[in-house]
């Protein structure tokens, strides 16, 4: 039996994190399958998911337990496999000026419809001319199979009118061509 794990860490950057982690989780005959990471401020953040077999978990959580010496904060969850539900995939992304409650704002309309946030990045960019402070966003969300295209498609044209932000929902590439 194999048991997959979700793996949240944080710790402040220098190099090498990734390694101890990683170690961590061979070490304990674990299988890396897949992981976000990204660097914020001074920080290095992440998400794993790891399978290992069962009688070698509490290895696997001694290990990770360890890191804590070595300035991790780690949160280990047992995962269980689902299968994905709702209706199709799709690319949303937002440029605007950047202003406090965009992410809120954003996030209730997809909650408000059932749309699922399945990977959301965000980012501030300097423009182009003008020096001005934009937001970035983009983020795989599923909608459900209740809900139409044109029906979300509405609600965010509604919504970018009146955050005065550039919203565009398009059909996700890799998910239409299966």
């Amino acid at each position: 039996m194999v048991q997959t794990l979700v793996l949240t860490f944080i710790a402040h950057d220098r190099p090498g994190l990734v390694e101890q982690l990683a170690q961590a989780v061979s070490g304990a005959g674990g299988n890396w399958l897949e992981s976000r990471m990204a660097r914020l401020a001074e920080k290095f953040a992440g998400i794993a998911r790891v399978e290992i077999s069962v009688d070698k978990v509490g290895a696997l959580k001694a290990a990770l337990s360890a890191l804590s010496a070595a300035g991790f904060t780690l949160t280990i969850e047992e995962a269980v496999a689902e299968a994905i539900s709702g209706g199709p995939l799709f690319n949303l992304e937002l440029l605007g000026s950047d202003h406090p409650g965009i992410v809120h704002d954003v996030s209730r309309c997809l909650s408000e419809h059932g749309v699922s946030v399945e990977e959301m990045e965000t980012d501030i960019r300097h423009a182009p001319m003008g020096g001005d402070i934009l937001f970035y966003a983009q983020a795989k969300v599923r909608l459900p199979a209740s809900l139409s295209e044109d029906d979300l498609r509405d609600a965010l044209e509604a919504l970018a009118g009146a955050m005065m932000v550039d919203i565009t929902l398009r059909e996700d590439d890799a998910a239409a061509r299966r």
